[in-house]
């Protein structure tokens, strides 16, 4: 047997490494190259502000992290508000972000209920997340979107001293 096939093989993989560290942002999945980045925003049933709680802001945001974990999804921005929430998440295939959104509202309302049992006063049906949702694939303009979710809290503090005054 040649130790020919075993070289290019190394070869062949310091090679996709190589290409790897140029396009950090890019990922390969089925002959599909691409980086697929998601913004979503979706809000509590209501649009009451059942997110208020320090505690319950903490274990939502712990649930979507394991979530995302599970499914090897990367959470790049999270904004937990009182009445809604924004998330821009990474996949490293494509993804439908009705799938995504599906798995991210289902495990964390079930936590969520778990862990604070009197959340079931306010929602006896046991549906705490609206039917209602914002998904958009991020393209070339990542950064505008970050800088969006990241200054979400300010924005709405900005418009409340405004209306106060």
């Amino acid at each position: 047997m040649s130790l020919y096939p075993l070289a290019r093989r190394a070869c062949f993989a310091r090679r996709q490494e190589e290409d790897y560290l140029k396009n950090d942002n890019l990922y390969s999945y089925h002959h599909i190259k691409g980086c697929w980045e998601h913004h979503l925003e979706w809000c509590p049933k209501y649009r009451y502000n059942s997110l208020r709680k320090d505690s319950i802001r903490q274990d939502c945001e712990a649930s979507l992290k394991q979530v995302s974990k599970e499914h090897d999804w990367g959470i790049v921005e999270l904004a937990v508000l009182s009445d809604h929430l924004h998330v821009i998440l990474r996949t490293h295939k494509p993804e439908n972000p009705s799938r995504i959104l599906f798995f991210l509202k289902g495990r964390s309302a079930y936590e969520l209920f778990k862990k604070h049992p009197n959340m079931r006063l306010r929602y006896p049906k046991g549906h705490f997340w609206s039917r209602g949702s914002f998904a958009r694939n991020i393209g070339v303009d990542i950064e505008t979107e970050r800088q969006y979710v990241r200054n979400q809290s300010d924005l709405h503090q900005i418009s409340l001293a405004k209306w106060a005054s």
